[in-house]
This record gives C-alpha cells, structure tokens and sequence, in this order.
C-alpha cells in the first residue's frame, strides 16, 4: 500500500472516530439502541481503519494525528450539538494540541 492509501485510511479513521465519539450521548448511557449500534459499528471500523493506517505510518505520528484531530472536532461538536462551550483554559489546550499536532507532522518526522 502506498503512503497516500495510509493517510486516506487516517482520515476515514478520524472521521470515524469523530462520529463515533459525537453520538455517544445520544446513547444515553446504551439505553438508546440505534445510536448505541451507531457507536459500536462505527468504532469497529474506526479502528480497523486506524491500524490499517498504522500499517504504513508510522505508529506515534497516527494515533497523536488520530487523537489530537478527533479530540478537537468532537470538541468542536459539542459546541454546536450541545451548546457545551469550553472555558479558557479548554480553549488554550485545544489550541495546543492542535499545535502540537502541526508541529509533529511538520518537524518531528522519523524514519
């Protein structure tokens, strides 16, 4: 597989991951079946999506471009969907991870 292939199944990875993560209040705590078996089928293919991308990139700058994105946009989410707005100190570490994900896929390549 080809470098481009690993970065299409991160980003499917991530949207995945954000959809999952999103609709998992609208579970209610598993209570709720349909968004229940949203969540599930959707992490299931979030991660299948995340170590077929691992397969290729390497495994730190993935899971940190996984996590920081999807922590960020379901952030993002809740603001919207929920009208959950973070307060300063919410907003200065979203910042920063959002900087430290830029920082690691610009200067901190490996072999």
């Amino acid at each position: 597989m080809s470098l481009a292939s690993g970065y299409l199944f991160l980003i499917f990875a991530i949207i995945l991951g954000i959809s999952s993560n999103g609709f998992l209040k609208a579970t209610d705590s598993f209570t709720n079946i349909y968004p229940t078996i949203f969540c599930i089928l959707s992490i299931i293919a979030c991660i299948y999506c995340l170590s077929k991308a691992m397969a290729i990139i390497p495994v730190g700058f993935t899971y940190a471009t996984y996590g920081g994105l999807t922590i960020t946009a379901v952030t993002i989410f809740g603001i919207f969907k929920y009208n959950q707005t973070p307060n300063i100190f919410g907003v200065i570490g979203i910042s920063l991870i959002i900087v430290g994900v830029i920082l690691l896929n610009t200067l901190g390549k490996t072999n």
